[in-house]
């Protein structure tokens, strides 16, 4: 006997058969067999499985002699067939992922469950990128007793991720429906319902693959008895737990309906036509009237818009409200605001709220206009279009200036109000490259811009120009243009790819080192970069502010990465990475940084480096960090030569140096005099006026949350911890958070937040978000040490304290022993101590003392003076005892 069986159900997909026979019998689980169940190919896919039965004795082969026409029969049959205790589901155009069988096997057995569930993973075969399928659903390890324990799984409704004890498929009898299609749907709400416990795992156990034009049963939705059959799933499912005495666990099912099924057929209906969805709706609507109210509750308000559309048969608003559900998330024509709520269209009905959006209260740069596209028109290389925007909301200010943007070019217009409201635009402009056109209004009083999409009709023909292509795009049809190949860009083309490979990285470092070994730097040209070129900030620029308030004669350069701007008046830019950058670098004979100029670039001979560093705390650095403890020589060899690099170390404190030196093995001068940028600190002086700039309202506190990221989790916008829409439920009417994650960080703030949270990842200066704030929350980041200067209150969540110090990252402090504020482990805390924080932050006084003498004693606001003094001075560092080590003497340029 087989440890496990695996039905591979197929119809017609002789292509793809082997493929997914491969990925079982390549499984690490080796003791399996495969049954493949054919529902009476016309193709060549008999031919096929025998040749898989001869090559692989664990193979078998069962062949319909009719077609049943859906997934149930077949499955059913491979089912009767199975002779193992355990058995999985596939169909022949996915795959397992390689360990699947042996480790929901595992699992299954481990735990005693009745079926185990594993995450899918979604594959787009047109473009190679794959995601996981309800993500949320399998984020952590555990074992469900019972569906009434977590009745939201009902999410999960395949059987594909699941491995299945056939004891207890037996035993009650479960089997699939044979007469209608999602028979999965019936089939897993029923094991739901008889299964005592089940087990669910985080990682992928089927790899689903997508493909454009697929012909499977799930992707036929524009096929209205794919409508009905989806239907009558859901009423099975229904009656199904109301037959196991579950009737409590209806209405979560029925959400599931609303969440998931009904969607499908909601994203694309901007695209059908009024009779597909007049026909549609009419057959939605019964099932819709048996969901109690209190379910669409729990929905997003533009589902639940639609589905009060379905039911009162609005069908022409309805095309409208489903052109909202994806792209740009489009506002409505109209918004009505009555008692303090906000609600879709012209009328005032509790199932058109949409207050919960906030989409009335966003500040003016977040604010939404819809603009429809009425006219499009093709005039020799010109595009004649007229357009009709709807300002729901009223965000559009008394005085304002409007542009129609295309991509790095754009066109003044004049919109006109409308006689029904809002305005018309008619312009003529040509485009000569792809882009997706925006019309920005900007506000004349403020300098605030906010800008949207322009939709077009759905069933628009496309208008061709001789370069370009305009036509509608996704399921909400937003205009896009698109650039068309030509001969005549043949040589413009080829001209990118040369420059393309010779601007690869190995050869832009082997020009560099020949440039070094034929050049002599230059000693009155200091190249300078803070943040790996993200801004001309930080302590690099408040030497470079020192440096020029002196009047010393060096030329400086600023490198900054692609789109940065705000170099310093008298400087020169160079785009980081650039040949001009190689060229800078090899020149220079000076360097100053913050993080580290590229890594394996040599330092020339004669050319002095001044590492500022960019922050102090708690948390491991260099060869003590996650990326460099591991035992792996080239990473730490590569960052041993990059610090040998350093002339010169900046240093806030002696805790820092204490810390930092040891742990990247630095030996050389370390200039203990705090640290430049935090001068600003020190005077209260901050650059920008940050209230106006994140449109702030002056009657809201600024609590500035600045965390720091998850070394396992880089870019993934886990270092986000707080539950902001508590927070915002909570405290939105007296705060305002500024959200700064760190530059690794990618976190986009949920659009029916950004009433309560500013973001501000890529402001220019952290300084200014510090002084302009009330209070400070963070986890571990450098930054509680900078904001300590203020002597303003800050605020710990530190949910993960225990991982973090133990698995993530480490730490060289215990932050709960020593931290200034309340550490909290929970949004809820934070709340109550926000309610209370000036007695709070008193409470923590003595706290705060010692925490300032640790690490900004040297904080005195003139560390840049002192360190250009040291570094550029007449004799830098001419015989000065520096942090107690002798420097013998270098010479400036």
């Amino acid at each position: 006997m087989p440890d496990c069986t695996v039905v591979v159900i197929t119809y017609n997909d002789a292509a793809r058969l082997p493929r997914a026979v491969r990925s079982v019998l390549g499984q690490t689980l080796r003791d399996l067999e495969v049954i493949v169940v054919d529902d009476a190919s016309t193709d060549a896919t008999p031919d096929v499985a025998a040749d898989l039965v001869r090559a692989d004795s664990r193979v078998r082969h069962l062949r319909r002699g009719l077609n049943s026409g859906g997934c149930g029969a077949p499955r059913n049959d491979g089912l009767d067939a199975a002779a193992s205790p355990y058995v999985m589901f596939l169909d022949s155009d996915d795959e397992l992922p390689r360990h699947a069988c042996k480790s929901l096997l595992t699992e299954i057995e481990r735990t005693g469950a009745d079926f185990v569930s594993g995450q899918i993973s979604r594959l787009y075969e047109w473009n190679g990128r794959s995601e996981p399928y309800y993500p949320e659903l399998f984020a952590r390890r555990r074992v469900v007793e019972g569906i009434r324990e977590e009745p939201r799984l009902f999410l999960d409704s395949f059987t594909t991720n699941k491995l299945y004890r056939m004891s207890f498929l037996d035993e009650h009898r479960l089997r699939f429906p044979e007469d209608i299609h999602y028979e999965d749907h019936v089939f897993a709400t029923e094991a739901y319902a008889v299964s005592r416990r089940f087990a669910v795992v985080p990682w992928p156990v089927y790899l689903w693959h997508r493909v454009r034009g697929g012909s499977s049963i799930s992707l036929r939705i524009e096929a209205m008895e794919n409508v009905r059959h989806r239907l009558v799933a859901a009423w099975r499912s229904d009656d199904v737990l109301r037959r196991h005495g579950l009737d409590d666990l209806v209405p979560d099912r029925q959400e599931r309906f609303l969440r998931q099924d009904l969607r499908v057929y909601l994203n694309p209906l901007p695209r059908r036509d009024r009779v597909w969805a007049k026909e549609f709706a009419a057959l939605v609507r019964p099932y819709l009237e048996r969901i109690p109210a209190e379910v669409a509750d729990r929905l997003d308000p533009m589902i639940r818009v639609c589905c009060q559309l379905i039911l009162t048969d609005r069908i022409d608003d309805l095309l409208v409200a489903a052109a909202s559900l994806t792209g740009d998330h489009a506002p409505p024509r109209a918004a009505v605001r009555a008692g303090g709520r906000t609600f879709w269209g012209t009328t005032v009905s509790p199932g058109m709220d949409i207050t919960s959006l906030r989409l009335a209260e966003l500040p003016f740069s977040a604010s939404r206009l819809r603009h429809e596209v009425t006219e499009l028109s093709a005039d020799g290389e010109r595009v004649r279009m007229t357009v009709r925007t709807y300002d729901p909301f009223g965000a559009l200010p008394p005085e304002w200036r409007a542009r129609l943007r295309l991509g790095g070019e754009s066109v003044p217009i004049r919109p006109l109000p409308s006689g029904e409201g809002g305005y018309t635009t008619e312009v003529a402009f040509t485009v000569r490259r792809g882009c997706e056109p925006r019309i920005a209004f900007t506000s004349v009083a403020t300098g605030h811009t906010t800008s949207d999409r322009l939709m077009l009709h759905p069933g628009a023909e496309p208008v061709e120009l001789p370069r370009v292509r305009l036509e509608p795009s996704g399921h909400a049809a937003y205009l896009r243009v698109h650039e068309r190949p030509s001969l005549r860009s043949l040589p413009r083309r080829l001209a990118r790819r040369v420059i393309r490979f010779a601007g690869r990285p190995r050869h832009k470092l082997l020009a560099y080192r020949v440039l070094i070994s034929v050049l002599r730097p230059r000693r009155d040209l200091a190249l300078f970069e803070s943040d790996v070129g993200k801004g001309c900030t930080g302590s690099p620029r408040a030497v470079h502010d020192e440096m020029r308030r002196r009047g010393l004669p060096v030329e400086t350069v600023w490198s900054v990465a692609r789109g940065r701007g705000d170099v310093p008046a008298g400087a020169r830019s160079v785009r980081r990475g650039s040949w001009r950058y190689v060229w800078t670098l090899a020149r220079a004979g000076i360097w100053v940084d913050s993080h580290g100029f590229p890594l394996d670039y040599p330092k020339p001979r004669g050319t002095r480096y001044l590492q500022t560093w960019h922050g102090q705390g708690i948390k491991s650095i260099g060869f003590d960090a996650p990326d460099l403890r591991a035992d792996f020589d080239r990473p730490r060899e590569v960052w041993r030569a990059a610090v040998a690099r350093w002339d010169a170390l900046v240093s806030p404190s002696e805790e820092f140096s204490r810390l930092f030196a040891g742990a990247n093995g630095y030996t050389g001068p370390i200039l203990r005099y705090g640290t430049p940028r935090c001068d600003a600190l020190v005077h209260g002086v901050s650059g920008t006026d940050v209230r106006a700039r994140l449109e702030i309202p002056p009657d809201r506190k600024i609590l500035l949350y600045a965390p720091t990221y998850r070394d396992s989790a880089k870019g993934e916008g886990a270092s986000v911890r707080a539950d902001l829409e508590l927070m915002a439920e909570e405290l939105a009417g007296e705060w305002v958070v500024v959200l700064r994650t760190h530059p690794v960080e990618r976190y986009t703030v949920p659009g029916h937040l950004r009433h309560f949270v500013r973001p501000a990842g890529t402001y220019p200066e952290v300084n200014d978000l510090m002084l302009a704030s009330d209070a400070l929350l963070t986890d571990y980041s450098s930054v509680m040490c900078d904001y300590a200067i203020t002597g303003r209150p800050m605020l710990f969540l530190i949910d993960d304290w225990d991982d973090y110090r133990l698995r993530e990252r480490g730490v060289y402090h215990d932050l709960p022993a020593i931290a200034p504020g309340p550490c909290v482990r929970t949004t809820g805390e934070l709340i109550d101590r926000l309610r209370d924080l000036p007695a709070v932050h008193a409470s923590y006084a003595h706290r705060y003392a010692a925490f300032r003498a640790l690490w900004c004693a040297e904080e005195r606001g003139d560390a840049s003076a002192r360190v250009v003094t040291a570094f550029f001075g007449d004799s830098p560092m001419e015989g000065k005892h520096v942090e107690g080590k002798h420097v013998r003497g270098k010479r400036a340029a």
